[in-house]
């Protein structure tokens, strides 16, 4: 913990809330008035609203499959044009701030593009910044690799960096700034009565993050466990308290739903017959080769010559689905099926399956609405179901109103 001498304190801005300039000015306010109360700040900075998609879209129109160096060369772009107009307008208001690139913030990656891991943080040049009194804008979402390569974290990696970079200061606290308050019960935009959650675990977080839920990353959820840095979601203009996530246990919640997330984007692919194990291996060792991040992959007991198996491709970090379908497709013809047009719900809390009731409700739940469940996946903190697309918002509504609606 910073001493009273150095007292600092990291703030993340997500890209809403740098979307255009007046809301970048009113962030830059903000960042004056947490130095004006005795702060250090250092501030993380997203690219500004839908910058990285349309980068992404521009290259896409270039060609089919960008190499992955080529594509984190340009999707960093997004976060240098926050982080330096930020800089710009603190000081055009009196604030002296100066902005770092992830490599001059000396954030150290694996050497994985597109979805990159954080190996250390040097943040000299911050210090430095910080020492004369500066505040420094920082550039998130991108590292250097060890191979002296532009590395991108995936999404949400700015949430990331910041908690990477808050650990390095050993800053006072943590702030993840955004356009709602906090974690909420579910997405707003498709449930009218969700509700803040006050507190909550790692591990709950971390679980709803992995599960789809866009406030926190949950690889920086983990970092910050790691690291023992407590983080607080606030909004970015709306002045309410937010929600704190930290090392919180409370055993009056085991077993409880505290939220339901959602992921629109995913293939769920399937086995269409056994496979033996030296395959299973060698399509795993392509898929890590391609550095596809699959999720809950799960292995049949052994039958006959093989074993069936299924796992999910979350599409939101993996720009070369199609070569990776047809890759696989080529290398076992029709001994693969891939499920297109699929999502998963996800119910969140502490011992959620501790004795099997949340698990019987949410199926009659969907059951009685005839919406088809294809794949349960569960864990001491979540319960995921694979439907169709089209039933996501239906029956994220539906599970909601089962478990945590009030009266």
């Amino acid at each position: 913990m910073s001493s009273d001498a150095y007292r600092v304190v990291v703030q993340k801005y997500g890209g809403s809330s740098v979307a255009d300039p007046e809301k970048l000015k009113a962030v830059a306010r903000r960042i004056i008035e947490t130095k004006e109360k005795g702060y250090r700040v250092a501030v993380v900075v997203s690219a500004m609203g839908d910058t990285t998609n349309r980068l992404l879209g521009l290259a896409k129109e270039v060609v089919k499959t960008p190499t992955a160096r080529e594509l984190d060369m340009l999707l960093s772009v997004g976060e240098r044009i926050s982080m330096t107009l930020l800089s710009m307008a603190l000081n055009e208001m009196g604030h002296p701030a100066k902005s770092f690139t992830g490599s001059q913030s000396g954030i150290i990656t694996d050497t994985t593009h597109s979805n990159a891991r954080i190996i250390e943080v040097r943040p000299q040049r911050i210090r430095e910044a910080l020492d004369a009194g500066l505040i420094a804008i920082v550039a998130g979402f991108q590292g250097v690799s060890l191979e002296r390569e532009v590395t991108t974290l995936g999404r949400g990696g700015s949430d990331t960096s910041a908690v990477a970079l808050a650990a390095a200061l050993d800053a006072e606290f943590l702030e993840i700034c955004s356009d709602v308050d906090g974690v909420l019960s579910a997405d707003p935009r498709i449930v009218d009565d969700a509700e803040k959650i006050e507190q909550l675990a790692y591990e709950e977080m971390q679980e709803m993050a992995e599960a789809g839920a866009k406030v926190l990353n949950s690889a920086a959820v983990a970092y910050a466990k790691k690291a023992g840095i407590a983080i607080h979601s606030v909004s970015t203009f709306g002045g309410g308290t937010g929600t704190a996530v930290g090392d919180f246990t409370d055993d009056s919640r085991t077993g409880l739903v505290r939220g339901v997330v959602y992921e629109r984007d995913i293939v769920f692919v399937a086995s269409k017959e056994r496979f033996p194990m030296d395959e299973i291996t060698a399509a795993l060792d392509y898929l890590d080769g391609e550095h596809v991040a699959y999720k809950q992959f799960d292995l049949g007991i052994q039958t006959g010559d093989g074993y069936d198996f299924t796992f999910i491709l979350p599409l939101e970090n993996l720009h070369g689905y199609e070569k990776i379908r047809d890759e696989l497709s080529r290398r076992y013809p029709d001994k693969i099926t891939f499920f297109e047009g699929r999502g998963t719900v996800s119910l969140i809390g502490e011992g959620i399956i501790n004795d099997g009731a949340n698990l019987k409700r949410a199926v009659k739940t969907l059951g009685d609405a005839g919406i088809d469940i294809h794949d349960i996946h569960t864990s001491r903190f979540r319960i995921s179901v694979v439907i169709e697309r089209d039933h996501l918002n239906e029956a994220l509504g539906l599970l909601h109103d089962a478990f945590l609606a009030q009266g």
